[in-house]
């Protein structure tokens, strides 16, 4: 079924198509959500919360732009409005996260220093790419998470490809910055 005749089946009350609808896209939007939240029960409820507002406001879908634009467009609001609202939460969680792999996984080929730098080196990741702006980040989490095009990048956040450029090489210096600072180097 095409995707413009599924919208309307949809808007139309067949909860079947939104069901198809879902499974098409679901991965993608967990996946940026994972991007955002570091967390796979977060970014679990993320992607819910994203197809509940989907199916709320899709009679307002006006089809100007590609629905997976759209989609990607309620997708990172959701997420940066999550990130905002649970910043002190999620950095504890991730320092326990970082006790807890250390200490707790059976792995005979890491030690628990070991195993305890890579979650430290993983945090210092997350927090980087958390520390940098709402627009760096969409548009390093598009290319890296999702490995979408400049072109499409640019549609989603609404600007020029030439911004969405300039984004990414910002975000990857800043990142380079606070990832060499963090680890010494």
């Amino acid at each position: 079924m095409e995707e413009e005749q599924l919208i309307q089946e949809i808007v139309c009350g067949n909860t079947l198509a939104f069901k198809m609808l879902m499974e098409k896209y679901q991965n993608r939007v967990f996946c940026v959500a994972m991007g955002f939240v570091h967390s796979k029960e977060d970014a679990e409820d993320l992607t819910q919360e994203v197809f509940i507002k989907v199916y709320l406001s899709l009679s307002t879908f006006n089809h100007e732009s590609k629905f997976s634009t759209w989609l990607y467009r309620i997708t990172i609001n959701t997420c940066i409005n999550f990130a905002n609202r649970n910043r002190k939460r999620r950095l504890l969680q991730s320092l326990e996260d970082v006790w807890h792999s250390a200490f707790n996984q059976r792995d005979e080929e890491q030690t628990p220093l070991e195993k305890m730098e890579i979650s430290e080196r993983n945090l210092l990741i997350k927090k980087a790419i958390d520390s940098l702006s709402d627009r760096q980040r969409v548009a390093f989490i598009l290319s890296k998470y999702e490995e979408l095009p400049q072109k499409e990048i640019a549609a989603i956040m609404d600007t020029t490809e030439g911004a969405v450029e300039q984004l990414l090489q910002r975000a990857k210096n800043n990142l380079q910055k606070k990832l060499k600072r963090s680890v010494g180097n």
